[in-house]
């Protein structure tokens, strides 16, 4: 049996301080410079060098403002404040690359469908297919007020919400033109045939739509759908929906259980386990030797702020972590916040969440020479029943830099990553198939622009 090929992202943001809080103090992080398109381009190119399949890139409305009751550490630290619009970065970045995908975070719950169809049907023709949409509801009450709501809907309600969004852009996307619609005949000056566009009526709960979708076809139609959910919503959102889902877990035991579950309810919603392709974010630090390895760990722990590590967690979990003594265990409760990581850390002391958030926060820290961090990452694909890795960055861009100079030929000399890029659309390159979403996807149901109600 051949051995599974890893798939990586690059796992960013388009601020300073995403997740390994403290960093952008270290004398060689760019993350400062995240105003500067050059920076990105630079990144793009990189990435491209390593034959990384994509750019995963996170975003946030709203701003950190429960731990202390304010935005103070936030600011201090940079704590995904100030934060820009990620799909603003996508088409630079694709102007001066061939093959890297892109996954842009977008959160619906604060997003009308109808123009938001619009805005990624015109990336993926500027990319020739390399977008994709990483789905979120949100989990910040900063944002709903932000936005004139007095606070987030309730967790199940915002999947529900977002099951009908994506009803409305399947259809804008997948029925409201034909294949053949465009004619682009200039002797007979007719550029489409109207009679092969279709106006969609959508009348939902929380969502009335009634228009043509105003984009041509693109190369995937509906991009790569990127999502991140394990509460049993979510996995079963991602069962309906995800083609590649993110998710964490303590240890591949664990994420083989979890595994399970996605590709089981994959199989619930009509459709085959291997639709999805399961990414789990991670953090390396590698070097020559296991010796430098571990001295440049220890080094980097002198820039890290783990408080404002824990910080970020307070809103994740909706709960201010700066009222709970040192090794007070805390109880997290309901929550209208990230439901799976309030459950998974219910009972850890601050102590333990400071320790924890040093380096690594919610992901696996591996640090090793070449050969052990490949055999770490092969332990996480075998055991854990998992396709791929979104890859943070420690240090921006030098995290990326090291791994493709030192992992990235060590997992290639053991036949577990790519020596080429693939031709094709984003999903064609993840997939190995066509361009568009496989006819068991629920999507497929209004390809045939007949009933778009």
């Amino acid at each position: 049996m051949s051995q599974k090929q890893i798939l990586l992202n690059a796992f960013n943001m388009n601020c300073v301080g995403h997740i390994h809080h403290g960093m952008w103090t270290h004398p060689q992080d760019r993350s400062v410079d995240f105003n500067s398109l050059d920076y990105w381009l630079d990144l793009a190119r990189l990435l491209e060098r390593g034959l990384f399949d994509g750019l995963f890139i996170a975003d946030i409305l709203g701003v950190y403002d429960v731990y202390q009751q304010g935005i103070g550490l936030t600011a201090k630290e940079s704590i995904q404040l100030p934060v820009n619009d990620p799909l603003m970065l996508i088409s630079g970045m694709a102007s001066v690359t061939q093959h890297l995908g892109f996954g842009v975070t977008a959160n619906l719950s604060y997003e009308a469908p109808y123009p938001f169809a619009r805005r990624l049907s015109t990336l993926d023709h500027l990319t020739k297919g390399r977008i994709g949409w990483n789905i979120v509801t949100g989990y910040l009450d900063s944002a709903a007020r932000a936005m004139g709501q007095q606070q987030l809907l309730a967790h199940d309600r915002r999947y529900d919400q977002a099951d009908e969004f994506l009803d409305v852009t399947y259809k804008l996307w997948e029925g409201s033109w034909q294949d053949d619609a465009l004619v682009q005949d200039k002797a007979h000056r007719r550029y489409a045939d109207a009679s092969k566009i279709h106006q969609i009526n959508h009348q939902g709960e929380f969502y009335q739509v009634q228009g043509y979708h105003l984009s041509s076809p693109s190369p995937q139609r509906t991009p790569l759908l990127f999502q991140a959910g394990s509460s049993a919503r979510g996995v079963q959102f991602a069962g309906r929906h995800a083609e590649c889902s993110f998710v964490n877990a303590a240890s591949p035991a664990a994420m083989r259980e979890q595994s399970t579950r996605l590709r089981q309810a994959a199989v619930a919603a009509g459709r085959h386990p291997d639709d999805l392709r399961i990414f789990m974010g991670v953090s390396v630090i590698v070097a020559p030797t296991e010796r430098e390895a571990q001295e440049k760990h220890k080094s980097y722990l002198e820039y890290a702020s783990p408080e404002a590590g824990i910080a970020h967690f307070s809103s994740s979990i909706g709960l201010d972590l700066a009222a709970f003594e040192l090794d007070e265990p805390i109880q997290t409760g309901d929550t209208r916040a990230i439901e799976s990581v309030s459950k998974a850390f219910s009972g850890w002391t601050r102590r333990r969440l400071l320790e924890q958030h040093a380096m690594g926060s919610r992901y696996p820290l591996i640090v090793g020479n070449p050969s052990q961090v490949a055999d770490a990452l092969i332990t996480w694909i075998d055991e854990g029943d998992i396709d791929g890795f979104n890859l943070t960055r420690i240090l921006n861009p030098q995290s990326y830099r090291d791994f493709i100079d030192l992992v990235v030929p060590e997992l290639q000399q053991r036949g577990r990553f790519k020596t080429a890029y693939q031709p094709g659309s984003l999903r064609q390159k993840i997939f190995q198939q066509q361009d568009r979403l496989p006819d068991r996807h629920p999507a497929a149901r209004w390809r045939d622009g007949v009933n778009l109600r």
